[in-house]
């Protein structure tokens, strides 16, 4: 694989031409001595072949700003996002300006046109596609990016900042399984995203190491809203066969399925078990307190914040692909089969 011409080379695609990690790049650029002579003469070859420049640090007198945009903020899993930025932007003395651009080319147009007006760190994209336009744009202007819980495969050289989904789609089908319930029913998140195709994989592996088959009428498509969580669970609990447990791949749909459970005069734990996914602070005050798979958000926003300034001020970062550990938080919304 050979650099192409006419773009601004970047230390992955340095990494990917000499054939060694992108720490290892980083650490020639640092000078560091962890690297064998013969690595590191090929890749300072490279390095002055293509021109290399490390990003030059913004001048902290002239950009104070960091820009984190969603696709919607109708969710308290935005809000989680925004305290750990918050977090860090506030102690680097960095202000913070949030934005939704709805997924309409005409928001993400205004929200580009406002950025060139004003000096900003760098951007942190939360949930949201990036059009080659926009991305060509902002690598024009010269702006650090990163991106949270990405939807699809991100451009190779953009840092990604996400959650162990495959795992907490496991780890909540396991505990479903060791209390004795075989029938699972399941609703997804839309399925263009990677967080809601690996939750689903997960919820599968986990059947299919028990021995429990995989039935698609036991999974509903939603949308990670209350909505869509209530529809799934009305139409699960109308099945001939009902589950005896619904996961739900976010905290807002299993509020749903909470809803259609109570107007169908059963009760959860009692009647059927509900495990949610996200630990928004108020699945604890729910009634029943609801068992989740935690994924941390606000460390996820907390990590972004600080992976973009670092960015912003021309350092190099040791990887592009971290994934923060989900963990199963049991209270009592689920019980025994």
């Amino acid at each position: 694989m050979t650099v192409s011409e006419g773009r601004r080379v970047t230390i992955t695609a340095i990494a990917a031409e000499a054939g060694v990690s992108v720490p290892t790049v980083s650490r020639v650029l640092n000078g560091r001595s962890d690297v064998s002579p013969q690595t590191r003469e090929r890749v300072e070859e490279l390095l002055r072949h293509h021109g290399y420049r490390r990003r030059a640090a913004r001048s902290r007198v002239s950009a104070s700003l960091i820009d984190l945009v969603f696709n919607d903020l109708d969710s308290p899993w935005a809000v989680e996002i925004i305290r750990g930025v918050e977090d860090v932007a506030h102690a680097a003395g960095v202000g913070t300006v949030v934005s939704a651009i709805h997924q309409r080319s005409t928001s993400a147009r205004q929200w580009l046109q406002n950025l060139r007006a004003r000096a900003t760190d760098g951007v942190i994209f939360v949930v949201s596609d990036l059009s080659p336009p926009l991305l060509a744009e902002l690598r024009r202007l010269n702006i650090a990016m990163v991106v949270v819980d990405p939807t699809g495969v991100p451009a190779m050289d953009i840092p990604t900042i996400g959650a162990t989904n495959w795992a907490g789609g496991l780890s909540a089908t396991e505990h479903l399984l060791s209390l004795g319930h075989t029938r699972i029913g399941f609703i997804a998140g839309p399925k263009r995203m990677l967080c809601s195709r690996a939750r689903l994989d997960g919820y599968r592996a986990g059947l299919e190491a028990a021995g429990v088959e995989f039935r698609e009428e036991l999974v509903y498509q939603g949308d990670f809203y209350h909505e869509s969580g209530f529809a799934g669970g009305a139409a699960l609990l109308d099945l001939d066969d009902p589950p005896t447990a619904v996961f739900a791949s976010s905290d807002q749909m299993a509020f749903g399925v909470y809803e259609a459970v109570r107007r169908r005069g059963l009760r959860v734990p009692d009647d059927i078990s509900v495990v949610g996914f996200d630990d928004l602070p108020e699945a604890r005050w729910a009634s029943p307190p609801l068992t989740t798979v935690r994924q941390p958000l606000a460390e996820m926003g907390l990590l972004a914040a600080r992976t973009v300034l670092r960015l912003a001020q021309g350092e190099d970062i040791d990887t592009l692909r971290i994934e923060l550990a989900t963990h199963l938080v049991a209270r009592d919304s689920t019980a025994p089969r």
